[in-house]
């Protein structure tokens, strides 16, 4: 059976958090943090429930942070070169090792974990973890590494701006001095000499939007020419092999990698190669936001992309700037022929949370771009933890400021998840538009593996015949269909505030490519239960079909359910 990748993002240090009242700007000691045993049978059959097929566990890895762990052995890194309390989970600190906030035991901290992947594999879903290739934490220091594995860094020559033998660029005979607070005494973070900042800031100056918290790594390219220097395989590639090689031993089953364009595209056929010949079944998704380099990275192995550029934008436009609904069909076309690579969205921990004040600003409007962004292609669709749940994101949590994200910096906890999840119970009291809310999530997102129209079948786009169509606003409205060799699905969206009553006029030539008669069907609604309605499923009648404002409709029929009508031919 094809499974059409559901993926369930979550942050552990948020998501068990259960701290009922996070202070501003707080630290561990305050706020607490989630825990991985936390994420218990109970908590992974309630993400299950909603269609999950695959968890995204984010910021797993050791990262920076400024709470004190040198009890343990793990050093203690310098607060001004830390992005909040707790950390980007992005600015990795050890690749080999587990993040101690989201331990119970911070001495059996990759036991947890280890555990934590065969309680997720129980409940029938399937662990991503992060892969984050292109920069490190400044003080990266591995103390978890395997025997004979020498750290990054080890070795460079930090005379040389760029050597294809070394893990970093170097600004030689200058000292790092980003344009915000390094401290003074003994509490100050020197760094000399400089080296290169993640955001490709090759000089030692980088400003507070630069990510000045993280050390490029050198790939073989050298920036001032371009020039590429891959023979003999230079180290860092090597290294980072090791490491995907490392987490895929422990049994996880996939890795989104980070900022995939910022690392040459060699290295990862390269990569994805070697990973792969020993562990076949092991995916590769990638960030990447350049749509000129979405194929040339799906030929170097990538399962599948971040369509952010493309969809993502484009219905966010539709939502928030009145956007034509119409220009979705642009987004299929610039993708045609590896739609099935598109991992699609509508939240995660970089963007703007759907239900907040910088977005729609209310989670019930949702949806239209639900329903188009998890049935437009057979690629994953993926929710970030809350959405369902309508999290607004009305938090300034400390270094992370109000900006409608939810923090990935700060230690704290999400209001509507800490409710609901109620300790790990999952029962707890939501308002009734939250309970709707949340069953209309787990509707959609089962429907894509419960139809296999859906999770494997045909598109075809049906607004070019309906532009000059009265009964049918293609500005606010968007219709396709989904089929396989039997059965056939009408979607319909309506990205209006009003209810709609719409016409849509389905062409000859959608039943000639899909290989359907035409006739009266019986359908099933597929949103409403499955309640069995007839209609006329005609191209010289149109398909008429009431949509909620901000609603979709979701019609299924088979072909032994239509009755043809004359002229009607399969």
């Amino acid at each position: 059976m094809t499974v059409k990748p559901v993926i369930y993002q979550l942050l552990p240090r948020l998501y068990t958090n259960y701290c009922p009242a996070p202070a501003h700007n707080g630290t561990l000691e305050r706020n607490g943090s989630g825990k991985l045993n936390a994420i218990t049978d109970r908590v992974l059959r309630d993400i299950k429930s909603l269609g999950t097929t695959h968890v995204w566990y984010t910021g797993v890895i050791e990262h920076a942070h400024d709470a004190d762990y040198t009890a343990y052995g793990i050093p203690r890194h310098n607060r001004h070169v830390i992005k909040g309390h707790a950390g980007s989970p992005y600015a990795i600190t050890d690749y080999y090792d587990i993040d101690p906030d989201l331990a119970e035991d911070v001495d059996n901290r990759i036991g947890e974990f280890e555990a934590l992947v065969k309680r997720t594999h129980k409940a029938g879903m399937k662990v991503l973890i992060d892969f984050v290739p292109n920069h490190v934490a400044r003080e990266y220091s591995s103390d978890a590494k395997p025997a004979g594995i020498e750290d990054l860094g080890h070795g460079d020559n930090k005379d040389m701006f760029f050597s294809p033998t070394n893990n970093f660029y170097y600004i030689p005979r200058q000292q790092f001095a980003p344009h915000v607070d390094m401290g003074s005494g003994d509490d100050a973070y020197v760094e000399f000499p400089a080296k290169a900042s993640g955001n490709d800031c090759f000089n030692a100056f980088p400003g507070v939007n630069d990510w000045y918290d993280t050390i490029k790594l050198n790939y073989g390219v050298d920036p001032w020419n371009g020039s590429k220097h891959f023979d003999p395989i230079p180290p860092t590639w090597l290294k980072m092999l090791h490491i995907l090689r490392y987490w895929a031993a422990k049994g996880i089953d996939g890795f989104r990698c980070d900022m995939v364009h910022m690392v040459p595209v060699e290295f990862w056929k390269w990569a994805i190669d070697n990973v792969k010949h020993s562990f076949p079944g092991i995916i590769f998704i990638a960030e990447i936001y350049d749509l000129q380099l979405y194929r040339p990275y799906i030929d170097a192995g990538f399962d599948y992309l971040y369509d952010k550029v493309n969809l993502y934008d484009t219905l966010r436009a539709i939502e928030c700037n009145d956007v034509s609904a119409a220009r979705i069909t642009s987004c299929w076309q610039t993708v045609e022929g590896i739609g099935d690579k598109m991992l699609n969205f509508l939240e995660n921990h970089d963007e703007q949370r759907f239900a907040s004040p910088q977005y729609a600003g209310d989670a019930r409007r949702v949806m239209p771009s639900l329903v188009v962004s998890s049935m437009i292609n057979t690629g994953p669709m993926m929710i970030y933890a809350g959405q369902e749940l309508g999290e607004p994101a009305l938090d300034s949590e400390g270094y992370s400021g109000y900006d409608g994200r939810t923090t990935i910096f700060d230690y704290w906890s999400m209001p509507t998840v800490r409710t609901y999840l109620n300790g790990g119970k999952c029962n707890g009291v939501m308002p009734d538009d939250t309970v709707r809310l949340r069953d209309s999530y787990a509707r959609i997102l089962k429907l894509c593996n419960e139809q296999p129209a859906i999770s494997r079948g045909r598109f075809f786009d049906l607004m070019y015949a309906n532009y000059e169509n009265h009964h049918f606003d293609p500005h606010r409205n968007y219709a396709f269909l989904r089929a396989t060799d039997d059965d056939l699905i009408v979607i319909a969206v309506n990205f209006d505030i009003n209810d709609k009553e719409v016409e849509i006029n389905i062409p000859r030539h959608a039943f000639d490519v899909l290989g359907f008669p035409e006739g009266v069907a019986t359908m099933k609604d597929l949103i409403n239960g499955g309640r069995a309605t007839k209609k006329d499923l005609k191209s010289d009648v149109p398909f008429k079909v009431k949509l909620p404002a901000k609603g979709a409709a979701i019609f299924k029929t088979s072909k032994s359910d239509i009755k043809q009508t004359d002229g009607g031919k399969a």
